[in-house]
């Protein structure tokens, strides 16, 4: 599997079990993609807030993506988590209890801003949400329908977390599925290479980012609407 692994968790031994049990076939690309830009909000892209991190240079991959959607006219999605004062006071949402550094993430604080070094325009799609995937609780599967997207794209923070739980929900809810490596990151480079992983054997195909501009502005979809 082509997945970079430093970690350690490849092997010959993992790759035969994984074979084994017929894992990892390559994703089918259609030519409706739409790009899924998870949660690159200030609160996870920048270190100064308790749920963030450096994440410049995911960010700068994440809006060479939008570049590119913007070129083949393939619609761009942002998603941002995003809890009411009620929600992230109280008890009622059960994530906040394993959780509570994400009670920090208040509706219309900057933690909950889209990174101001992305392209976000009236033209794009905002998806808020209160837990891991992009698709538990939202009309994201029924947006995408809507938008004639067959692959889905994504991209964000962080990848143990949000993107992967999106990247499962978006192959479950139907949608052929690519994860750019370069433009997801993590606060651990563990969980980000486990992910990673179990990503690419089991759900999608983890992509370079070069791989991804180009199949994302391929001309043979210039004059697509983009709703």
């Amino acid at each position: 599997m082509p997945v970079d692994d430093p970690s350690g968790l490849h092997g010959a031994e993992t790759d035969a079990v994984y074979d084994r049990a017929g894992f990892g076939a390559t994703v089918p690309r259609g030519q409706c993609p739409a790009l899924v830009v998870v949660d690159l909000t200030r609160g996870f892209t920048e270190p100064g807030f308790p749920s963030g991190a450096d994440l410049t240079a995911e960010v700068t991959a994440a809006a060479a993506l939008v570049t590119a959607a913007r070129r083949g006219e393939v619609p761009v999605v942002y998603t941002a988590i995003s809890y009411t004062a009620a929600e992230a006071d109280g008890d009622g949402v059960a994530w906040l209890r394993k959780a509570p550094g994400m009670r920090s993430l208040r509706e219309g604080s900057d933690a909950v801003a889209l990174d101001p070094r992305l392209d976000f325009r009236d033209s794009d799609h905002l998806v808020l949400k209160k837990g891991a995937s992009a698709f538990h609780g939202t009309g994201l599967a029924a947006l995408l329908t809507g938008l004639g997207a067959d692959t889905v794209v994504v991209c964000g923070a962080t990848t143990s977390g949000c993107v992967r739980a999106t990247a499962v929900d978006a192959v479950q809810s139907g949608f052929n599925t690519l994860v750019v490596r370069e433009a997801c990151g993590d606060r651990a480079r563990g969980p980000h290479d486990a992910a990673l992983f179990d990503l690419h054997a089991k759900y999608a195909d983890v992509i370079g980012l070069d791989d991804a501009v180009t199949y994302l502005g391929a001309p043979d979809r210039a004059g697509r609407k983009v709703s």
